[in-house]
């Protein structure tokens, strides 16, 4: 093997190693049983347990992302929200009035549950059978809002009252801006 074909080699090996994650592209899926079609993210986000869990104990997690249901241009937009307790950790139900809170670069965000459409397919999976799921309101301004911050935390209340916080594992703000951009929602 030639010397410069080594250092290409390299070279094309350091700069992969030093590439960021891919960022997750949007899907959108028809459901065949409404017509209705759904755009959501290919993976949700994952969030955990912020506080270090006692060895050999299972913490709690959590995966949300948005969604968007299009019934021939009335759009609707809401959060989904997949909720796993630890082994120590029975959580309140989520759908339940500010038992869950997202907090952002600037701030908190309070989440109001909302029905779903009834669809054939759900645009995300649970993680978990013992989880809760819900899908919350999420307007254009709070999704753009969401989308332009780096850090996502949620706050959730406990059975027992006291609350459990939850950080994201990656910036969501490349993922949750590619997003935007797919909807056309980039512009004012």
């Amino acid at each position: 093997m030639s010397r410069p074909f080594h250092a290409a080699l390299v070279a094309i090996g350091l700069l992969a190693g030093c590439a960021d994650q891919p960022v997750l592209k949007p899907v959108e899926l028809l459901d065949e049983r409404t017509g209705m079609s759904v755009a959501a993210l290919q993976e949700p986000l994952e969030l955990v347990q912020a506080e270090i869990p006692v060895i050999g104990r299972r913490s709690s997690f959590a995966y949300l992302g948005p969604v968007e249901w299009n019934r021939m241009g009335d759009i609707r937009n809401g959060l989904w929200l997949h909720l796993a307790p630890g082994d120590d950790t029975p959580f309140a139900d989520i759908r339940a009035a500010s038992a869950v809170t997202l907090i952002l670069d600037d701030g908190a965000l309070e989440l109001s549950p909302i029905d779903a459409p009834s669809l054939g397919r759900e645009p995300y999976r649970p993680a978990v059978p013992w989880g809760q799921t819900a899908y919350f309101d999420l307007s254009v301004g709070n999704l753009k809002h969401l989308a332009a911050s780096h850090h996502l935390a949620l706050r959730c209340r406990a059975a027992d009252g006291s609350s459990v916080l939850l950080k994201g594992t990656r910036d969501p703000q490349p993922i949750l801006g590619a997003y935007l951009q797919s909807r056309g929602l980039t512009g004012d």
